[in-house]
């Protein structure tokens, strides 16, 4: 991982948070107690969704978080305001609120599973709380509060929702959220590796990544990477990491693969070019760790000549639709009556795969379960 900056640490703090306080412990002592303050308000901040609340700009705002950790407390502040959220440590002064809770257990509650309990230890402190009118000035922190804290909590996402809010294609131009929710809904606890082919944008370093960001929301101990052949740098943030690279390129996907895998969903939104497809399949499926996901979107240019796709020759392996078939055969490899047929890695390993308008979703397992016994007879009976 160390081409990626932060991402071992992030990988580190998310693994340590299913693992009980004692982990946790030692992962913040190794990480630093000022860096772990810093990557949960960024997370709390990324999941709050403050744009959210009417007005917010006109009435600037800071929060302060005073995290209790082993070495004496740890504060970061939040500051809203002038149509923009920043953060960073230490004090700035004059909070309108403070927020006291213990570091250990707000990592368990950000990053760990659900189950891992919800916030227990927390307090607020309010800058005027013995003067009314002052107080009462300050109630605009509330609503910022809420959807604060509304990140140590594992709330139902509605996906469809959040694909349009983070600018993801997903749902609007095409109707995959619903399918991804329910493919995606089992993974949300778990530490992940998330591989997104195409990033879009076209050549603005700055555009795109709105899928990348609904990854990031919906699956939130992901560390979620992003490859396109256009420089993307404008897009990174904390658990968020774009690359630069061609899909067609073998040499590169192998490369990538090695450093950050092994990987658990990997979903083509790339150039939607059979022989691309095609390849980043052949070479990224053997990375993807077993449970896993291979996800192929934009499956009509499949029947497209333009993409290298057609609409007679359909069973064609060079197209995308014809490689999946071939690959569908393969789930039923054990009742060839083929002599000294040896099972592909695809055929014992694919163990479900999914259609939809458009939408491939591949499962990787084990796919070893034996034909009927002998007795069953081959020939039909009449």
């Amino acid at each position: 991982m160390q081409g990626f900056r932060g991402a071992a640490v992030l990988r580190d703090l998310i693994g340590s948070a299913g693992a009980g306080d004692a982990a946790i412990a030692a992962a913040v002592a190794r990480i630093g107690a000022d860096e772990v303050a810093g990557i949960l308000v960024d997370e709390l901040l990324n999941r709050a969704e403050l744009q959210a609340i009417p007005q917010l700009a006109e009435r600037p705002l800071v929060v302060l978080f005073e995290l209790t950790a082993p070495g004496g407390p740890v504060r970061h502040w939040v500051q809203v305001g002038g149509g923009k959220t920043t953060h960073g440590p230490d004090d700035l002064g004059s909070a309108h609120a403070t927020v006291d809770l213990p570091l250990t257990e707000l990592v368990r509650v950000v990053f760990g599973p659900r189950g891992e309990g919800e916030l227990k230890g927390h307090r607020i402190r309010w800058r005027d709380f013995e003067d009314q009118a002052a107080l009462a000035a300050d109630m605009h922190v509330v609503p910022v509060l809420q959807h604060l804290l509304s990140g140590t909590t594992r709330q139902p996402v509605d996906l469809a929702g959040l694909s349009l809010r983070q600018g993801s294609d997903k749902w609007g131009l095409h109707f995959y959220s619903q399918h991804y929710e329910r493919h995606f809904e089992p993974y949300r606890d778990r530490p992940l590796t998330v591989l997104e082919l195409g990033i879009g944008g076209y050549q603005d370093p700055a555009a795109g990544g709105g899928s990348l960001r609904t990854w990031k929301r919906f699956l939130p101990r992901a560390l979620v990477f992003g490859v396109d052949i256009f420089d993307k740098s404008g897009v990174a943030e904390q658990r968020i990491y774009p690359i630069k690279g061609d899909q067609s390129d073998p040499a590169f996907l192998e490369s990538l693969a090695a450093e950050i895998g092994p990987i658990d969903i990997v979903i083509d939104d790339g150039s939607h070019y059979c022989p691309h497809v095609v390849t980043a399949f052949h070479t990224l499926y053997k990375h993807v760790a077993p449970g896993g996901l291979y996800v192929i979107e934009d499956l009509q240019t499949s029947y497209w000549p333009g993409y290298g796709g057609s609409s007679e020759n359909r069973n064609d392996p060079a197209t995308s639709m014809g490689l999946l078939k071939e690959l569908v055969d393969g789930l039923n490899h054990a009742e060839y009556q083929l002599e000294g047929y040896e099972p592909s890695e695809y055929d014992l390993t694919i163990a479900g795969m999914h259609f939809y308008h458009n939408l491939a979703v591949l499962e990787k397992g084990r796919n070893e379960e034996a034909s009927l016994p002998r007795w069953v007879g081959r020939e039909r009976v009449v």
